[in-house]
């Protein structure tokens, strides 16, 4: 079976293992498997009482399947792509890239080409663009602080309120005018929009054909991997093989409540399940839960469950819809909603991730997705209310009419962004060198355990590279070895800029290419 449960009783159930793993995200489930491979035995508490995977988890209803979030799988390390394929070696399909942002009843290219985006625009707001372009370059603002203060001076105001504004504050909850201009340089590279107008005189009178739009040329990847039935098929996967060497167990609705040293250098992890408790006690635990909660359920309570409780993070939800049409709305993975008068922030077309998606022809199915914090108003609507709001949005933006919706679901993802304010990183350093220095038996690994906005591979990484120290004794890798501007350095090479000792062995390229995936996040004005 590839879940296991205790029976009920007054006393826990106790169970011993080498390696406790809380989470079987990505990250907790590549621990597993490559530890389980290893002979060494395993058990992982989950707290979902159906999906692994995390945040790339597949959910399942009536039939049609949902990614949560979108999961390109793409990697620039060999090693993780390897790996994919080993657990799944016979269910990838070669899917075609494609996403827009969607304005007004039009689509725009993504990355946004600006020649493009004035022409879609037409010639009274464009013009109004270019004014307001022009006021921008004659009377920049001369202290630049904030995305906002970048944008304005790089684009005017105008071009800045379609879009770049509604997007940004929709996704990360936070004023424009309030988030750090470096994020902006980081982010909107190579975009000229007095080079795409240029470009498109030149081209209008046939002295250049090359469809620059102002634009430096950047290669995207035209295709893409992707599990038959969503990326969740992978996890699944990975859990199964797990149980199947008879090495691990995977404790389905099982959530941490307790994690104490035994003061011999392991572990006694309590964990509380529908039928009760079970005690869970390892050498080593592997950690992809929240810094923020593991923090608050470490005993001893560690000195900096201040420096945890300051951490932020941001959820979302997806409302998927059934949409009786007889094609798809739009051919994208999904479209970016750059519209200020709905909350929608993203709309995913799944039978474009996989057509197996969807098993009805006759049936679209989209995932609106919506950007909150939890608690707040629009995470607390009822499930009910939530489908009838993507249903009006859906027809407000005139993708559908509401006539067509037969059927809906909502699927709530907390702490899916870890949040990078002004403080975060001495916060997490903070907690990082006291865990490392007090329990060297407990390693935190993934997006949430080590508080890093990072893909899937760079998640996997960590854990590929946790294995590999429980396995040799000793931290010989440095899992934190990301600068901030999502570059690597080889661990051996941080020098005076390392917090802590550097680890003695280097990382290979391939394996800092999966390090470097960690993506650029704003911050809030200092």
């Amino acid at each position: 079976m590839s879940v296991q449960s205790f029976a009920s009783g007054h006393q826990p159930r106790e169970t011993a293992v080498d390696v406790a793993i809380i989470g079987a995200g990505p990250a907790g489930l590549t621990a597993g498997y490559l530890l389980t491979k290893q002979g060494l035995t395993v058990a992982i508490i989950e707290k979902d009482k159906t999906y692994v995977g995390g945040i790339s988890r597949t959910v399942e209803h009536e039939g049609y399947r949902f990614d949560i979030g979108g999961h390109r799988f793409f990697s620039k390390s060999q090693q993780v792509v390897d790996l994919w394929n080993e657990i799944l070696p016979d269910d990838f399909i070669q899917r075609p890239r494609m996403s827009r942002i969607y304005y007004e009843g039009k689509f725009y290219s993504y990355p946004l080409r600006a020649f493009e985006a004035l022409w879609n625009l037409g010639v009274v707001r464009s013009a109004l663009c270019m004014i307001s372009f022009a006021k921008a370059k004659a009377f920049p603002n001369k202290t630049v602080k904030s995305f906002e203060d970048w944008t304005v001076n790089q684009f005017g105001h105008k071009l800045y309120s379609i879009f770049f504004k509604t997007y940004t504050e929709k996704v990360w909850g936070m004023p424009c005018d309030e988030m750090s201009a470096d994020w902006a340089a980081q982010r909107i590279k190579g975009l000229s929009l007095w080079g795409a107008v240029v470009d498109g005189l030149k081209r209008s009178l046939g002295l250049n054909k090359a469809p620059n739009d102002g634009m430096q040329t950047k290669t995207l990847l035209e295709t893409f991997r992707y599990p038959r039935l969503g990326p969740g098929m992978m996890w699944n996967a990975a859990r199964d093989k797990i149980v199947a060497t008879g090495k691990g167990q995977v404790l389905m609705g099982h959530s941490l409540k307790q994690l104490a040293s035994d003061n011999e250098g392991g572990w006694r992890m309590t964990a509380t399940g529908p039928v009760g408790e079970v005690m869970i006690r390892a050498r080593h635990t592997i950690s992809s839960a929240p810094m923020r909660e593991l923090a608050a359920r470490l005993h001893p309570l560690p000195a900096t469950s201040f420096n945890a409780k300051q951490l932020k993070y941001r959820d979302f939800l997806t409302v998927a819809l059934k949409i009786r049409a007889d094609e798809d709305m739009f051919p994208d993975n999904w479209i970016y909603i750059h519209d200020s008068k709905v909350k929608v922030g993203r709309i995913q077309n799944f039978r474009s991730w996989s057509p197996e998606m969807v098993p009805d022809q006759g049936v679209a199915c989209v995932g609106l997705e919506y950007f909150c914090f939890e608690g707040d108003g629009l995470w607390s609507l009822h499930d009910d209310d939530l489908v009838a709001l993507a249903t009006r949005e859906m027809a407000q933006l005139g993708l559908v009419s509401a006539e067509q919706v037969i059927g809906g679901v909502v699927v709530r993802q907390e702490k899916a962004y870890p949040v990078y304010d002004e403080d975060y990183a001495a916060h997490v350093d903070a907690m990082r060198r006291e865990l490392e220095a007090t329990w060297p038996s407990l390693h935190l690994v993934g997006r949430n355990g080590m508080h890093r906005y990072n893909n899937q591979d760079h998640a996997m990484m960590t854990a590929m590279l946790t294995v590999e120290n429980i396995i040799a004794g000793s931290r010989i890798y440095d899992t934190w070895c990301v600068n901030e501007d999502a570059e690597y350095h080889e661990a051996g090479d941080e020098g005076a800029q390392q917090t802590l000792p550097p680890a003695r062995a280097e990382l290979t390229e391939d394996q800092a290419a999966a390090l470097a995936s960690v993506r650029d996040v704003p911050r809030k004005v200092a």
